[in-house]
């Protein structure tokens, strides 16, 4: 298994794979897409700076766009209260969950269901805009901030379609620093509960493991919990989501 650092270092590396604005040092990293879309512009770790500050830096950096405050181990101790304390309100926690790949559970991808990797972009952002909560409007600047994403790594992405076509779930595997980190892994809502969405992540895992990678990451929503604790993943360390 990778060290948490690893995983926290390529989880900020996707995410600034989005940007297009000022990323700053790694005292404070931030990127901004500027997809009306509050994951897609952010602050990644603060530390060695007073909340204060980073506040006010960040605000410089952002401004305009709607945003969240990642605040994990990486961060200063003590950095989501100073935050909150000065206004901030937390909006999740969200474990950060790994796998040895070799030691995942298999799962059955459900019958009429397909798995393959995508270059349709525009169909796959539509796909998971709509289980994300990215507005219709935002669209159009998620495929090209997808076009021109320029992380330190590679992106593969997957989409589960049904036998009319229909795309019905994806996700994104992001191989950097050694290991896969998934991103968008959805299940459109008219077809949850069939075990689609474990199918997506166990491809996600097949595929990095092709690629010689051992160990997987994620950062689970509170819904998704379950389904990757059925697969195997299990909580390293946590995130707390933070807005102001």
């Amino acid at each position: 298994m990778e060290p948490l650092d690893t995983v926290l270092t390529a989880h900020r590396a996707y995410l600034l794979g989005w940007n297009i604005g000022v990323a700053g040092g790694s005292d404070l990293p931030t990127y901004r897409s500027d997809v009306p879309h509050a994951p897609l512009n952010g602050v990644l770790r603060v530390a060695g700076r007073t909340p204060q500050d980073a506040l006010a830096e960040a605000r410089r950096r952002l401004h305009g766009v709607p945003r969240v405050w990642w605040v994990g181990p990486d961060s200063d101790a003590g950095t989501a209260d100073g935050l909150v304390a000065l206004g901030a309100a937390q909006v999740a926690r969200m474990p950060i969950m790994t796998v040895g790949i070799g030691e995942a559970a298999d799962v059955p991808t459900p019958a009429g269901v397909h798995i393959a990797e995508s270059t349709d972009l525009a169909t796959f952002v539509t796909a998971y805009a709509r289980v994300s909560g990215i507005p219709a409007d935002g669209v159009p600047a998620t495929v090209e901030r997808e076009k021109a994403f320029t992380g330190d790594g590679m992106v593969h992405r997957l989409v589960g379609h049904l036998d009319d076509g229909r795309v019905v779930a994806t996700a994104v595997a992001w191989i950097s620093h050694g290991l896969v980190t998934l991103y968008f892994v959805g299940t459109q809502p008219e077809q949850r509960r069939r075990g689609i969405g474990a199918a997506m992540t166990r491809a996600a895992l097949d595929l990095a493991a092709e690629r010689g990678v051992r160990t997987a990451a994620l950062t689970s929503s509170a819904a998704g919990e379950s389904v990757y604790r059925s697969l195997g993943f299990r909580p390293v360390g946590e995130f707390r989501l933070l807005t102001f």
